[in-house]
């Protein structure tokens, strides 16, 4: 019963800590792909997320358009989070003290796998929405594209489209898979990642 209670409360936590650190993480993309601000999800993005974010603002400014503060703030979030799930899990707080500096890395690596996450299903919704929907005026898409556009940018500059084929997708997939098994398997490996206690993993 006791385990059943523990389970639940760890999906409870982990689900609702995993969708704030998914805004929170959106945030800080939309704003470093100069998407629109006015956007009603984006709106709602920046409400969501103001009450934690606007006090870590005045401690840890932007640079060049990058909103620092939104990481260090889902790094945060992550990091509470795991030490928490860890203790629910039935280990003893000294364990979590013994090990901060593993589970900042572990978390660091979650939230790097939760970006190339979000690019990977950003990159399918809008190649699926392009064939059923491609004129669609739908605010979740068009914030995709947005979110999309500046590394479309940069891959169109070298495989632009030919014949009306716009192959770039297939490279920005294999690019995302290429970094996840070079860097965040590795990475995961190599400091023994306890998938189950880190969000984003």
């Amino acid at each position: 019963m006791g385990s059943s209670i523990s389970e639940a409360l760890n999906l409870v936590i982990g689900t609702l800590a995993g969708l704030y650190i998914f805004a929170v993480l959106i945030r800080f993309l939309l704003q470093a792909a100069r998407a629109d601000f006015y956007n009603p999800i984006s709106q709602a993005v920046v409400k969501l997320t103001s009450p934690l974010m606007t006090p870590l603002r005045k401690i840890i400014p932007g640079y060049r358009g990058f909103d620092f503060a939104s990481l260090i703030l889902a790094l945060i979030i992550s990091f509470i989070v795991s030490c928490l799930l860890i203790v629910l899990d039935g280990n003893s707080l000294a364990i979590v003290i013994n090990n901060i500096g593993n589970i900042v890395a572990w978390c660091f690596v979650g939230l790097l796998n939760f970006i190339l996450e979000i690019y990977f299903w950003g990159l399918l919704i809008s190649i699926i929405a392009s064939w059923i929907a491609p004129y669609s005026g739908n605010p979740v898409l068009l914030l995709i594209q947005q979110l999309l556009e500046p590394i479309m940018r940069r891959v169109h500059k070298i495989i632009p489209p030919m014949g009306g084929l716009d192959f770039s997708p297939i490279f920005v997939f294999l690019g995302i898979q290429l970094v996840e098994i070079l860097l965040i398997q590795t990475l995961a490996q190599s400091l023994r990642l306890p998938a189950q206690f880190v969000i984003g993993i």
